[in-house]
């Protein structure tokens, strides 16, 4: 029997999240992504806190009218990589979450890094 798309990415999360785990000097960056928003939080599994995080619905972000979901990636990507060099993070592990890097997950991995942001 095949697997529906929820299963498939689930699979695919656990068998990435069993190689990638964030520790406070590296933090993973882990994206959610719905079929309206995307989410971002920078977590330090070793204590399990969220160091950091950025959404699009964030107030700057949900503001903007008229926008693709692509370019609210970028933009939550830019937000990511502010919060998370304002509380003195600059080298993460990112975290796909099961999803396929293209699209969304890449156009925020891209404005994360050119945020300043390594991984």
């Amino acid at each position: 029997m095949a697997l529906t798309k929820e299963e498939r990415r689930l699979r695919i999360r656990r068998r990435i999240r069993k190689r990638v785990s964030g520790t406070a000097q590296k933090p993973r960056m882990s994206v959610f992504r719905s079929n309206t928003n995307i989410y971002v939080q920078i977590i330090d599994d070793v204590n399990g806190v969220t160091l950091a995080s950025a959404s699009s619905q964030a107030k700057e972000i949900a503001e903007s009218k008229n926008i693709t979901k692509t370019e609210q990636a970028r933009l939550v990507g830019q937000l990511a990589a502010k919060n998370a060099l304002a509380k003195g993070i600059s080298q993460v592990v990112f975290d796909r979450g099961g999803y396929l890097y293209h699209g969304r997950v890449k156009a925020l991995a891209d404005a994360a890094r050119e945020g300043g942001l390594k991984f």
